[in-house]
């Protein structure tokens, strides 16, 4: 059995350093958002303000991916990439000291989590590698992030998960595709792949509904989700068949109902490239904001309708996060920073050698 024991002191070590607060705390109502980056060779968790100024940046161990957010009390986790082991709970304000969580034997993160309403549980997607199946990890927020249990997926390679709006519900995407982290990124089960949305309920772990897509679509990965002013969940797939297929990659689905797509136009579809990264409704709960770092566009859809309302251009982009009413903040792995939505597009940072790259993932803290 592998051991994962690690101290807060060990973690540090790793990191090559400690909290760095920038400056004072954010005031109350200042947007804050968080973005894991490779900063001049180093891991980093980032908080920053609309402008891009860091506010607060944090050493990670490896690179980082998502986090779970508990705005009301201003704080985070950080999870690293999957197939990683380790994740760090950090005060937004740099007010206390980080707290290493690993991950427990036989288990590693998938890079997303969620915090309970009342900030008393923290829930991670992760896999079971050695049993072949998805899991949430349930830690306990109130005493040091301790891993108190576990509930099933119902599905394999559970990726990104949100509590609607009741707080009582838990969605998870299930990815559909099996891993091991003794064959590095091969996918095993491309042929077989199931890919799910499971709606949990998370005071018992027992599964509500679960809703799949037609079984000729079984190659398309769900991996992230949103959810819009009317409580539906849109998402974003990542397609594992045939690089000449173009299935639809945006999808919605309203409880008690079958999955719809939206494939949008032609020229959007195919400049996706099969692969949607990261997605983001504004705050007006009207429009979703897709990302696709392989195709270098932002695509943005009506909720209300699916229509696609058009793109903009970012070269490696792939965090996207609610900015203001038909705007999303964006970021990419070329160091560029900007504000976009159907209508136009604004620079804060220019992409430029010796810029922070930004990871996958951008969530605005509130």
């Amino acid at each position: 059995m592998r051991s994962t024991a690690i101290d807060r002191r060990t973690f540090l070590a790793l990191a090559g350093g400690a909290l760095f607060p920038l400056s004072g705390a954010a005031a109350a109502d200042e947007a804050l958002f968080l973005g894991a980056r490779l900063n001049g060779g180093r891991y980093e968790a980032a908080v920053m303000d609309e402008r891009g100024r860091d506010r607060l940046v944090l050493p990670l161990e490896g690179r980082g991916h998502s986090f779970a957010i508990d705005a009301p009390r201003r704080r985070a986790v950080a999870f690293a990439r999957s197939p990683g082991r380790f994740a760090v709970a950090f005060d937004v304000d740099g007010k206390t000291e980080p707290v290493a969580i690993a991950a427990a034997p036989d288990r590693h993160f998938f890079g997303h989590g969620v915090f309970t309403l009342d900030g008393k549980l923290m829930l991670a997607t992760e896999n079971d590698f050695e049993g072949g199946r998805g899991v949430m990890g349930v830690y306990d927020a109130t005493d040091a992030f301790r891993r108190v249990g576990e509930f099933p997926t119902d599905g394999i390679g559970p990726h990104e998960a949100v509590l609607l709006t009741d707080g009582k519900t838990l969605c998870v995407a299930n990815g559909g595709i099996l891993t091991h982290p003794d064959y590095g990124g091969t996918k095993l089960n491309l042929a077989t792949m199931a890919p799910s949305l499971s709606y949990i309920d998370i005071a018992t772990g027992d599964m509500i509904e679960s809703a799949s897509l037609a079984a000729e679509l079984h190659q398309l990965s769900i991996r992230h989700m949103a959810i819009d002013r009317a409580g539906n969940i849109w998402f974003g797939c990542q397609y594992e068949g045939p690089p000449t297929d173009m299935p639809p990659l945006v999808g919605r689905h309203q409880r008690g109902r079958e999955i719809e797509l939206f494939p949008g136009p032609t020229d959007i579809l195919q400049g996706l490239r099969n692969y949607i990264g990261s997605v983001a409704i504004d705050p007006s709960g009207g429009m979703l904001a897709t990302s696709s770092p392989h195709g270098g566009l932002i695509a943005f859809w009506d909720t209300e309708t699916g229509r696609c309302l058009g793109q903009q251009p970012l070269a490696d982009g792939c965090g996207v996060a609610p900015a203001a009413s038909m705007e999303v903040l964006a970021t990419s792995g070329r160091g560029a920073i900007i504000t976009a939505g159907p209508a136009a597009a604004q620079s804060i940072r220019a992409e430029a050698t010796g810029q922070p790259a930004w990871d996958n993932h951008l969530r605005r803290v509130w």
